[in-house]
């Protein structure tokens, strides 16, 4: 199973966690800002840890 993809229907294609509609740029965003994986994943409960684990 892929963890990120890219669809033209969803999010005009950005790349997203699969199996939802959160753009994996969201991720880095958190992590600019020095917040950590667990707050990005308490704000976005879609996304499991193996999806992220996997970037």
């Amino acid at each position: 199973m892929s963890m990120i993809e890219s669809d033209l229907d969803i999010l005009n294609g950005s790349l997203v966690f699969s199996g939802t509609r959160v753009p994996v740029h969201n991720l880095f965003d958190y992590l600019v800002a020095r917040e950590s994986i667990n707050d990005f994943l308490e704000d976005f409960p879609t996304v499991s840890f193996e999806q992220v684990q996997y970037l």
